[in-house]
């Protein structure tokens, strides 16, 4: 494998790349993003003299878009697979979420990508890199001390990718993996909202961190559903490409091409597991909002309970001192000396009746923390 590392720097570009594939590999030409206008024209020719066509204009719009979603695209010559990384805590932190901020919405700032752009050859690989993509720069270590570690050149290309689609489909592995990772921080970081939410007395900010969880979340869902989709469609055509493709050697082609198919469906199941458990923590926000709703009400329910049950308990008090009350000459117990205390015996034993009656039918309960 030849790689080529493409920078601003790179003024004899051209030179830098080989006139013919390697007849037992292929050439990766790695770029970052930022750089791709500078050598576009590099690039195309590279394009037709190694690939055996150049790019197409449309295709090299989403190869340099920054909110190109997660795609597949193909044409009689080439591939181009866009799938968008995931952004890391500074990226995303350039969008807005200040330095911080607290574990949650640290992890949910995390749910933030950018796009990853590959043009597959048969001998050559175009990738288009966000600036400073750790992965890909991961990739050319790795190769590099692979390279100077075997002990023969056999071994060395037992290890290395044998065909651009293969290297494409560990990067992209690589890059679900961190997905991957992450669900056990966003499930920490929800479980920490839920019980904020759900606190006795819910923080002011609780309310806002459950919709920020939610809508995060709805993101990673998408952003799953679109990588699926487009690994899906490359994994098709990988099944339907004819074995003439990879080698002339029927068995080795077969070969080759059953271990892109088995990596590609390795890659979908990541995927899918990432999206199963983005849906199972977007359940999981939206059961805590009921929850909390469901709390408030009874707290709502017991605090109209205890109030009726007071009123109750000082209606009938009210109807005795009212009759008291009336301005008539000739009354019970109004010009009784001890009238005064009778009345008020019997108003503390209609209310302490009245109050145990209630504890009983359980109206009246002892609150629990």
């Amino acid at each position: 494998m030849h790689i080529v590392e493409v920078t601003a720097a790179s003024l004899r570009f051209a030179d830098a790349v080989p006139g013919v594939a390697p007849a037992d590999g292929f050439v990766w030409i790695y770029l970052e993003r930022a750089d791709f206008a500078a050598h576009a024209d590099a690039l195309q020719q590279a394009a037709q003299r190694l690939g055996g066509s150049a790019l197409l204009d449309v295709h090299l719009a989403d190869l340099v878009s920054e909110s190109h979603p997660s795609d597949y695209d193909a044409t009689s010559v080439y591939d181009i697979v866009i799938f968008r990384r995931l952004a890391s805590l500074a990226e995303a932190q350039q969008n807005g979420t200040p330095p911080g901020a607290g574990r949650a919405r640290d992890a949910f700032a995390r749910i933030d990508s950018r796009p990853v752009g590959f043009a597959i050859f048969d001998r050559l690989l175009i990738s288009v890199h966000p600036p400073g993509c750790h992965s890909a720069r991961g990739f050319i270590q790795r190769f590099l001390a692979d390279a100077q570690l075997s002990v023969n050149a056999a071994s060395a290309r037992n290890r290395a990718p044998q065909s651009p689609a293969d290297l494409v489909l560990r990067m992209v592995n690589t890059l679900v993996d961190g997905y991957l990772d992450l669900r056990k921080d966003l499930t920490a970081a929800l479980e920490q909202v839920q019980q904020d939410l759900l606190a006795p007395q819910p923080r002011p900010a609780a309310w806002n961190d459950v919709i920020h969880a939610r809508r995060r979340l709805h993101l990673l869902e998408d952003l799953c559903e679109e990588q699926h989709d487009a690994l899906q469609e490359w994994l098709d055509t990988l099944r339907e490409l004819p074995l003439a493709t990879y080698a002339d050697d029927a068995a080795l082609a077969q070969a080759r091409r059953d271990q892109l198919v088995a990596r590609a469906r390795d890659v979908i199941e990541h995927i899918d597991r990432v999206l199963h458990h983005a849906r199972r923590l977007e359940q999981a926000a939206d059961t805590a909002v009921q929850i909390h709703f469901g709390a408030q009400g009874q707290r709502t329910n017991d605090i109209m309970r205890t109030l009726t049950a007071v009123t109750a308990i000082f209606l009938p008090l009210n109807l005795f001192t009212g009759f008291f009350g009336m301005n008539f000459e000739h009354l019970p117990l109004i010009h009784s000396t001890g009238g005064m205390w009778v009345a008020l015996g019997l108003l503390v034993l209609v209310a302490a009746g009245i109050l145990v009656w209630f504890w009983r039918r359980r109206y009246i309960t002892r609150s629990r923390k």
